[in-house]
């Protein structure tokens, strides 16, 4: 064995351990985000939702979505997301009405309740962005780089969905 072929081994070996690090950052991540939205709404004393609730409050916004919509985004899990649609209906959050074609089916968006949740959320998220500028824990080009990067590791993961599994 060469001392190249030694040193590109090693390579693959890095590659994979700083891979790994990231994948489990990213779930550390998640669940921090999760924990703050927890945190903030116990502070505004608005702990009848869950921050997996007040996300999907978030990334719905002004849209008019059935469950497989958010599905097929990527966005969550099938039973996970129907039971919180389920319960932000019952808590006044979002308006549910089923679809003519499809009886099966049901259409959510917000309701004024959902939208100042909604509201609640966006602000938090400006809040940090405005903190974090200004203190300069990230820079716009940073945030740049890691978006791209983010969106070619789900391009490919996706594509391994789609043509090879």
């Amino acid at each position: 064995m060469s001392i190249q072929q030694d040193f590109g081994g090693a390579l693959k070996g890095e590659f994979l351990a700083r891979y790994l690090d990231n994948l489990a950052l990213l779930e550390r991540l998640h669940r921090l985000m999760l924990d703050v939205i927890k945190d903030e709404f116990e502070r505004l004393g608005a702990a009848d939702i869950n921050p997996v609730q007040a996300l999907l409050l978030f990334n719905i916004g002004d849209h008019e979505v059935t469950a497989g919509e958010l599905k097929t985004r990527g966005y969550y899990q099938g039973s996970n997301v129907s039971y919180n649609l389920k319960k932000l209906v019952e808590l006044g959050y979002m308006y549910h009405k089923r679809c003519a074609i499809d009886r099966r089916s049901a259409r959510v968006r917000l309701t004024p309740e959902g939208h100042e949740m909604r509201a609640r959320v966006a602000d938090l998220f400006r809040r940090h962005a405005e903190e974090m500028q200004q203190k300069g824990v990230v820079e716009f080009a940073m945030l740049d780089t890691v978006a791209r990067t983010l969106r070619r590791m789900e391009h490919f993961w996706s594509e391994r969905i789609r043509y090879i599994y």
